[in-house]
């Protein structure tokens, strides 16, 4: 068999895969597998660095495939490689805890980098681990010892291009020449809708070298060598690299390859036969001939390519054995002994100084703490650093010459998040990243992504309610903090101090499968008297902040509305009502308690109101049909945070009304 031949029989092998697979589920999208199944031909059997048998190899390249509902190609090159992922799981493709879910997911399937399908943010994660590999290659690496060494590679589409992000995440690779990023586009100008002609028509290869990439255009798709040859030039480039594949989707596909027809929908029985015939495949679906597995397999090649990195590794350990072992350690997620000491002392301080400020303050002050002992901190804001708080003393800015632990990621609230969940999926670092809390809703999808994969990112969201001031409805958060906690397994904190503060730092950072959320005040927030076991007792999430005998109604809040709680029950005492305050930074946390924790700071039969300067609705839950809540259902005004305040009854007497109102 000539190598044409070899070549033309593992792109094939995916197209069969693919297109029995989908019928087979009755659901599903062959037309980009078998339109790119030689442009990954050429990228897996020639160039990708990966050992099937060892997934998470720590010097692996990394593989993204951004146009994620085309899953069955990177399933079909999984169980062609020889990861652990066989046949009867491509029979179940799409099915009920199968190991082929609709779209590629982290941890699910193995060799599975990250979770696509909301296009364009496999993409951005790829930017993140090119990002990634870079710094921890600057940090790590010695003279003769490349231990950090490896390609992040992302198949994308049209679709990919069109979203907004890929715009964000390109334009800052290429400002950062991030040079193992190889991009391969399968440029089919197909997508649901029909031909992209009539509502996509930008100059590609134009575009991606205004960003200061190296465009590689006018690549046949179907032509494994040229492909290869592509490839083989981007790896000599001093930036980011876009390698332009024209390609026919549904390749191979007598009469519906070129049409939208083939792209999101089962080809049929007929259809299929007329591929097996135009193709000359004559294997029965989920059959392999033994010669194609032979070619794909990458096992041996892979176990070679570990072992001689592992001699490297083992030799450079016993050269730099300080280096070796803090890279393990940050690439196992493992935090540094001293951690829990350092936050210990910093909380001390904290009370001993009881300072009021605003927590934006308090979280840079948290994080200037924490950063001497967590080496693997890699903060970052969307251009409003001096606001956002995000940087310290030591931290040094990543520039395309420079590396360093905090990034400026310009305008671009959508792609920093995208961004820090690739880089927390490549490992080695724990990203944090800020804007203002309303910009949450630029990121929102990438928090949801976080959440979905159980990672480690950390966003901070200042400016946190009405208490912005001035800049008025269009800044001030009144429904986000609520719409970020309906986000499954995403930790939100709202702190009311400098302790919380300092506590919720500490519980994201300990947090090592899932995201969490820091939301912070603009203003000054007092700082609050706590017992030890009540400093303890931050990181349930819910406690109780106040106590007297014999309370009659339970004071609930959070971050700046926990003061004007506690002045509230103050009142409420001189009138002589007594009244619980339970401060509750994070609701998600407080949730995962056991039933007797919770029934001990919300005891059963007392009632409620709950304080926070946003929606009302989602506090019900707590406060129950019954109770009262003290929050803004409009939109703000523009004004000085004090008046704004008053304006929307966040004041003593109004609380106390609301007491008073459901005891009665």
């Amino acid at each position: 068999m000539t190598s044409l031949q070899t070549t033309t029989n593992m792109a094939n092998a995916i197209r069969a895969l693919a297109m029995d697979a989908v019928q087979k589920a009755n659901s599903g999208h062959p037309g980009m597998p078998m339109g790119m199944a030689d442009i990954a031909t050429a990228l897996w059997s020639k160039h990708y660095s990966h050992n099937p048998a060892d997934p998470k190899w720590i010097n692996r390249d990394r593989f993204v495939l951004s146009n994620g509902h085309g899953s069955m190609l990177h399933y079909a090159l999984l169980h062609l490689t020889g990861y652990a992922l066989s046949m009867d799981d491509l029979r179940a493709f799409r099915q009920m805890h199968s190991k082929t879910p609709g779209h590629p997911e982290v941890d699910v399937t193995p060799g599975v980098e990250t979770t696509t399908g909301p296009l364009g943010q496999g993409l951005t994660n790829a930017v993140g681990m090119a990002l990634a590999e870079k710094l921890l290659a600057a940090e790590f690496n010695q003279t003769g010892f490349d231990v950090v060494d490896h390609y992040t590679y992302a198949f994308v589409g049209d679709g990919c291009l069109m979203e907004g992000i890929s715009h964000e995440a390109c334009s800052l690779a290429g400002v950062l020449r991030l040079s193992k990023l190889i991009v391969l586009y399968d440029d089919n100008g197909i997508s649901i809708d029909g031909h992209v002609a009539g509502w996509f028509g930008d100059d590609t290869p134009k575009r991606f070298d205004a960003y200061g990439w190296n465009v590689i255009a006018d690549v046949d798709g179907h032509d494994v060598a040229a492909v290869d040859a592509a490839i083989a030039a981007a790896k000599t480039a001093d930036k980011p690299t876009l390698i332009c594949c024209k390609t026919i989707i549904g390749k191979g596909s007598p009469n519906m390859q070129g049409t939208d027809k083939v792209h999101g929908a089962a080809l049929g029985d007929k259809e299929i036969a007329a591929v097996r015939a135009a193709i000359g495949w004559t294997a029965a679906p989920f059959e392999m001939p033994a010669e194609v597995y032979s070619a794909w397999d990458a096992k041996v090649a892979g176990a070679a390519r570990q072992s001689e990195w592992t001699t490297l590794f083992n030799a450079y350990s016993e050269r730099f054995p300080q280096l070796a072992g803090e890279l393990l350690r940050r690439m196992h997620g493992e935090l540094p002994g001293n951690f829990d000491a350092t936050v210990r002392a910093y909380i001390d301080a904290c009370i001993d100084k009881q300072e009021t400020i605003a927590t934006r303050k308090a979280s840079q002050n948290a994080i200037q703490a924490f950063a001497p002992v967590l080496p693997e901190f890699l903060g970052g804001s969307a251009d409003l650093t001096g606001s956002n708080l995000t940087n310290w003393k030591e931290s040094v800015a990543v520039r395309a010459d420079q590396a360093g632990n905090h990034i400026n990621y310009g305008v671009r609230e959508f792609g920093m998040s995208a961004m820090m969940n690739g880089i927390a999926l490549h490992g080695g670092f724990i990203p944090f990243g800020a804007t203002f809390l309303t910009f949450s809703d630029y990121s929102r999808n990438a928090l949801r992504m976080a959440a979905l994969m159980k990672i480690r990112s950390i966003f901070v969201f200042t400016h946190d309610s009405i208490g912005l001031g001035e800049d008025g409805p269009t800044h001030q958060s009144v429904e986000h903090v609520s719409s970020l906690r309906l986000i499954p397994h995403l930790d939100n904190w709202r702190p009311c101090d400098t302790v919380e503060s300092a506590v919720a730092w500490q519980q994201a950072v300990l947090r090592q499968n899932g995201p969490s959320t820091l939301i912070f005040s603009r203003q000054n927030l007092a700082f609050q008297q706590r017992t030890a076991q009540q400093v303890a007792d931050i990181a349930r999430g819910g406690y109780v902040l106040k106590d007297v005998a014999d309370s009659k109604a339970i004071l609930i809040a959070t971050g700046s509305e926990i003061d004007l709680a506690m002045q509230a029950a103050d009142a409420l005492a001189a009138k002589g009502i007594a009244v619980r305050v339970v401060s509750m930074p994070s609701t998600d946390v407080f949730d995962r308690q056991d039933a007797a924790y919770r029934s001990s700071v919300l005891t059963k039969g007392l009632p409620r109101v709950a304080v926070e300067a946003g929606v009302t609705a989602f506090w019900h839950k707590y406060v129950g049909l019954d109770g009262a809540v003290i929050g803004i259902d409009t939109f703000g005004e523009s004004a000085p945070a004090p008046v704004l305040f008053k304006h929307f009854g966040f004041t003593v007497d109004n609380v106390v009304a609301a007491v008073e109102r459901v005891l009665a």
